[in-house]
């Protein structure tokens, strides 16, 4: 009878194999998809997989902000052609823009954080972002509050060469912050969305904000020009209490 089942079992799974290699046993692996550069598979709830089979992906401009390793931050947007300026897809890009920036209380918005690869800018420091600042720090970095700026096609000038160091963040490396230099005053020129001609002069904090949006539309994040010594993540705090 024991022979029996073990020609049984013998024909059920074949005959012995040799022991699996290495690069055998990783490529049968059940975690063997998430050892990629895009890192552990995401798992959706639910609700949210229902949701996105009912309504679909999402389509830019996204109504969130794109994170650090979303290829639409590393390619360089490509100028708005003329007949897009008075067309309805710029200006709902323009509105979409404006919405997430102020919704995420943030100074400077570029389109790739979006997801759309154009060169356009929104700015904006009211003057209730600029009071929840303390005196010190407003004096010290030489804030300024300014009104709702959006630029098309914009280009940089330098105008003060001197090189100045201050922390700084990104909507797009959320949660983190680390020293950047930045020149000190500078000059942007664009359209507006309507299609006529800005100038802008900027120093201190403003010329910070405007070289760090300009930043983006060249596929650069502030944590390539940070001192990497001073890459901070601002919970580091919470998670010791």
């Amino acid at each position: 009878m024991g022979w029996l089942l073990g020609g049984l079992l013998l024909l059920r799974l074949g005959r012995p194999r040799a022991p699996m290699g290495r690069e055998q046993a990783r490529a049968c692996s059940s975690s063997a998809a998430t050892d990629g550069l895009e890192g552990p598979a995401r798992r959706r709830s639910y609700w949210r997989y229902a949701r996105r089979l009912l309504r679909g992906a999402p389509q830019p401009p996204y109504l969130h902000v794109c994170q650090v390793g979303d290829p639409a931050l590393r390619t360089v947007a490509g100028p708005v052609e003329p007949a897009q300026l008075a067309g309805p897809e710029l200006q709902r890009l323009v509105q979409r823009l404006v919405q997430v920036m102020r919704r995420r209380r943030c100074v400077g918005l570029s389109a790739p954080q979006l997801g759309v690869p154009l060169q356009v800018l929104a700015f904006e420091f009211p003057e209730a972002l600029f009071r929840a600042c303390a005196p010190r720090l407003r004096e010290l970095r030489q804030m300024e509050p300014f009104p709702l700026r959006v630029l098309v096609n914009p280009s940089l000038r330098v105008l003060d060469s001197r090189l100045i160091t201050f922390p700084e963040g990104c909507e797009s490396v959320a949660g983190f912050l680390a020293c950047v230099p930045r020149f000190q005053a500078v000059q942007i020129s664009g359209l507006d969305p309507k299609g006529e001609q800005v100038v802008w002069p900027a120093s201190g904090w403003t010329a910070r904000i405007i070289q760090h949006e300009m930043d983006h539309l060249q596929g650069c994040l502030f944590i390539d020009k940070m001192d990497s010594r001073t890459f901070t993540n601002v919970h580091w705090m919470e998670v010791n209490d």
